[in-house]
Formats: C-alpha cells, structure tokens, sequence
C-alpha cells in the first residue's frame, strides 16, 4: 500500500507456470488438520511498503498478537514498492513465500492457481470468518476459474470524482446533479463543449477497463481465459468515446494526457470532471480558491449503480509448517477492530462488515479529508473490483493504444477492441 493508492506495477512472470505441476494437491496430505491444529510456531508476515510510515503500528499489532498467543514468534518484513511482484515471484519460486503475505487480487491469481494460497472458502478454520466482511470485500478477493477466495479482504478504495460547479451552471446544467451514467455523462460533456465553444472538455482521459466495466461491458469469461471486452457493448462504448473525443468534450491533448497533466487541466478550470483525493482539496484551496467554493463530489457514472473498487488482501501460504498460526495472524490483522484502527491512520477504507455506517465514514466532520472520506464510503457499498485479475500492465497498455488508434481513426473501434482482444489472449495463454 502507499499513502495513495496506486495498483500494480507488474504481474508475476511466468515462473510460477511450472510451480503448478508440484503444488497441485493444495495444502498436502494434512488437508485442513494443520490449519486446525494449536495455534504456535514461527511464521513470517509480509508487507508491501508499509514499514517507512506504519512502523510502530506494525510492531503493536504482532506485539499484541504474540502477547495474545505466546507460542507464535511473528517475523515481519517489509518490501518495497517497485518490483514487488518479482520479489514474490522469487519467494514462490524459491519455496520461501511468507506465512502471511499482503496481495491484490491481480498478484494472488498466479500464486492460487499455482496451488500456493489458501483457498479460504474451502477450509474449515477460517470459513467461518467469511461474515465478517462486507460481502463485497470477501467477493474481491475471489478468484475466477478457482472456486474461491484466496486472501482475508484487508482494506479497500475507491476513487471519488471532483466536478466544477462554476462549469456546469455556465453550460447551462444543473449544478446539483452531475452525471450518474454514461448517457449523462455524454450528453453533459456534449453540452459542455457546445456551450463553452470547444474551450472547455469534461475529461481528460481515455477509456480504461474499469470504464468498460462500468459501463456494462463483459470483461472475461467465466474462467477468465479469454477477454471479451470487444462485445458489441464495449465497442459501443469506444463509439461514443470516439464520438465526445471529435466533439471537443474530451481535453485535445487526451492522447498524451498522464494523470498529473489532467490533474492540472482541472486545477485551471480547463477540464470540468476529474478524479482526485483529499490532498487536492488542499491544494485547490491554497491555488484555486475559485474552484474550491464551486467544488462538486460525486462517483464515477456507472450503467449499473456499481462503482469501481481495488481491493488488498492478506492471504495464507498454503504450504506454511504452522497453517493455524498464520490464519489467526491473517484474521487478526484484518478483524474489524485493527482495520477501523488503520484506517484512522491513512486514507484507506475498512473490509468489515458495519465499519462504514460509523460515524466516522458515514458523518462530514467539516475538514477536507472528512468531506471526502464520507463521499468515498458511501461509493463502496455494491462496488466492484472490475479490474481482471488476470490482466497485467501491459495488456492495458495495449488496450490504451488501440483505443488511441480509434481515436485518431487508424482504426474502426471494434477493430481496434478486436485487435486489443486478440493481442491480450495470446499473451494470456503464454502465461
């Protein structure tokens, strides 16, 4: 985790193919005994870039736990940010995974299917946690095509969408309504270009997965072996996409456009709808006073009332000597009590079950963080991690070209989704 979320820098490479010859029969002959047994040993427990800033959290929670169960010695590590998928990639390949290991779902897929993670909907000893989360964290953390989830849902996000007021009252719209769907959206940005003579855009980005998922589109299939984004409703998406980006209301430089190029189109009013977190509230407040008294808050436009959710998740090494020990570590980190408490430490959100109906998450407290805090609480409840699991940086990469290519009509969009779809399914059955 980092102080503000970011996803994954890389899948884990294709080493871990040939781990699934060996690891097919899950936790071994013991099946669930070990995972039932009495709670002692030495087990590890990973992180991912938390020790500069959560160091003396950490050391309370195993300080605690240990206290709680005098038989456990829990060893913490710490990896960085960058390349954490080929450290656990190594550890995998080494047979050194930790006990306990901080995951998203994108990095536990190949360590699941390599038969490495505990599949934790099947196992006696923690099924019966499953109610503790809110079920769409325990949902976040299951894994298409494994029957199951395969991490202790730990804390999630969202991404609330700032909105200029001032924009929208000078084009004629409705202030207090922003755009709940994608027919809003497009008719709002239509608007906005129109009325502001082409000066002023209402995006500055292009389509990624998680818009054609929010949009309706079916992403993979079944098993998530194949990616179907190229159906005729996600071509019907890149249309209207295509359409706005001729009509001015996506940002001309769209194409080139990196978050912070975006992020600074709508600190100068360019842009009127972007994402963003607390920090820029701060940063609107000391540089565009303006913009901050005419700030709006709302969820991304969805088709189906779900937005978009990234979840992190603890997960279990299914080959761990002391399975007992690393469950109640696993559970333990993420109970209700320890994940509230880390969420007052940074700008994170609790998986379990009733912590976002505090006060806490459910009241604006008349700060910047709460006012956005609250907003982002209440996008989560029905969200959806839409993101495949199976999708690595560079099939998005490659979907973001070929969109690009629509764009700037190289291509049709449905050849340009057929080619995305083509190049990524091969690149998926190479894995």
């Amino acid at each position: 985790m980092r102080m503000s979320w970011r996803s994954v820098a890389a899948a884990l490479p294709l080493v871990l193919s040939a781990l699934t010859l060996t690891a097919c029969g899950g936790s071994g002959d013991d099946g669930g005994s070990s995972a039932d047994g009495k709670i002692e040993g030495d087990i590890t427990f990973q992180t991912w870039n938390l020790r500069a800033n959560f160091k003396d959290y950490f050391n309370g929670l195993i300080e605690e736990f240990e206290t709680k169960y005098p038989d456990v010695h829990v060893k913490w590590r710490d990896q960085p940010g960058e390349n954490y998928a080929e450290k656990l990639s190594a550890d995998a390949a080494a047979g050194s995974l930790p006990d306990v290991v901080n995951v998203s779902p994108d990095l536990s897929y190949p360590l699941a299917k390599a038969g490495l993670l505990m599949n934790l909907d099947k196992e006696r000893a923690s099924a019966r946690f499953k109610g503790e989360y809110t079920p769409e964290a325990w949902q976040g953390t299951s894994l298409p095509g494994l029957d199951g989830s395969y991490a202790f849902p730990w804390y999630l996000n969202t991404g609330p969408l700032f909105y200029n007021k001032a924009l929208f009252r000078e084009a004629g719209l409705d202030p207090e309504k922003p755009p709940r769907t994608f027919d809003e959206l497009f008719a709002a940005a239509n608007e906005m270009a129109k009325a502001s003579d082409g000066k002023i855009a209402t995006l500055a980005g292009t389509p990624a997965i998680e818009d054609f998922g929010r949009y309706g589109v079916r992403l993979v299939n079944g098993d998530a072996t194949e990616f179907t984004y190229n159906e005729p409703k996600g071509v019907e998406l890149l249309t209207r996409y295509k359409e706005l980006y001729d009509n001015g209301g996506l940002d001309s430089q769209v194409l080139t456009m990196t978050p912070e190029k975006a992020g600074q189109k709508f600190l100068s009013q360019k842009v009127a709808m972007n994402p963003g977190s607390a920090h820029d509230l701060e940063t609107f407040k000391r540089d565009a006073p303006s913009l901050y008294r005419n700030l709006g808050i709302t969820d991304a436009p969805t088709n189906n009332g779900k937005p978009n959710m990234y979840v992190m998740g603890l997960a279990v090494n299914d080959r761990s000597d002391h399975k007992a020990a690393a469950i109640a570590f696993a559970h333990f980190v993420t109970d209700q009590r320890n994940q509230e408490s880390f969420a007052h430490q940074v700008a994170i959100f609790p998986s379990t079950k009733g912590s976002l109906e505090k006060a806490y998450w459910s009241k604006a407290d008349g700060t910047d963080g709460g006012r956005v805090r609250v907003a982002a609480a209440k996008a989560l409840k029905g969200a959806v991690n839409y993101t495949p699991v199976v999708m690595s940086d560079e099939m998005k990469t490659i979907l973001q070209n070929e969109v690009a290519k629509a764009f700037q009509g190289r291509k049709s969009p449905r050849q340009a989704l057929d080619d995305a779809v083509e190049q990524s399914n091969k690149l998926l059955r190479q894995s």
